[in-house]
């Protein structure tokens, strides 16, 4: 299971928030790049990360932070936040994004969301599938929608996604442990039929607080999981990520 550490970005500087909540934002580093180099010092490979700042302007904005981090250091960067138009993926890519995620624009126009898949493959496109009470939400999570979860993950499976990343906004940044539950029930409805579905990449995001958390995602099926705050409060410290890694190098 890949591990994915996470940097939020809020006017440049490194963030987290708890349940999506922007009055809840607390600075952890000033400067990205830095907290970027320490991941990949101990063996780090993928990092996730998402421009708050855009998912509320509706268009991408931290572009020259990802930039920075894909050029000063050796990670593959999946990108998230605003993205919104052909432009705005243009641009993510053109500074060094080896992935991007679309959670809102999947939601609120399908058509260019499918495009992109279409464009640029399903090795390039995440499908964002963040959700409260299972109803996927939208626009940085200030909006809830009328879509369920499972059948929306479904629905674009059958699109051509294969990488999925779910994350569970009741759990996000509140260190409870992660939705097992949720991603169990994922994994079992989305298995493929032998119908040409892609076989779903399932990324954990939400809630990760304890390092024992991690083998029973990996046990479930989880490809991926993303770790934000557990590593910034020193629940999960880099030396015990480093060793996972290496352990299932």
């Amino acid at each position: 299971m890949r591990i994915i550490p996470a940097i939020d970005i809020i006017d440049g500087k490194c963030v987290r928030l708890s349940k999506g909540d922007y009055d809840t934002k607390k600075v952890y580093n000033e400067h990205p790049l830095e907290v970027a180099k320490q991941f990949e010092d101990h063996g780090i490979t993928h990092l996730h990360l998402v421009d708050l700042d855009g998912a509320k302007s509706k268009h991408i904005v931290n572009h020259a932070i990802l930039e920075q981090i894909a050029v000063k250091t050796q990670l593959k960067v999946d990108f998230g936040g605003g993205l919104k138009t052909d432009e705005d993926l243009k641009i993510a890519f053109e500074n060094g994004a080896n992935q991007v995620t679309g959670g809102s624009i999947a939601v609120k126009d399908p058509n260019t969301f499918k495009s992109w898949l279409t464009k640029y493959g399903s090795e390039k496109i995440i499908l964002g599938a963040d959700a409260n009470n299972e109803k996927i939400a939208v626009s940085g999570w200030l909006e809830e929608s009328d879509q369920e979860l499972i059948p929306f993950i479904k629905s674009y499976q059958k699109e051509g996604v294969s990488y999925v990343i779910c994350t569970d906004i009741s759990k996000d940044g509140m260190l409870e442990g992660p939705s097992f539950d949720v991603y169990k029930r994922i994994l079992a409805a989305c298995e493929t039929t032998g119908t040409g579905d892609q076989k779903l990449q399932l990324i954990a995001s939400g809630g990760i607080s304890t390092f024992e958390e991690l083998p029973k995602l990996a046990a479930m099926g989880c490809e991926g999981t993303i770790i934000g705050k557990a590593i910034y409060e020193n629940r999960i410290s880099l030396k015990q990520l480093e060793n996972y890694i290496l352990q299932g190098a």
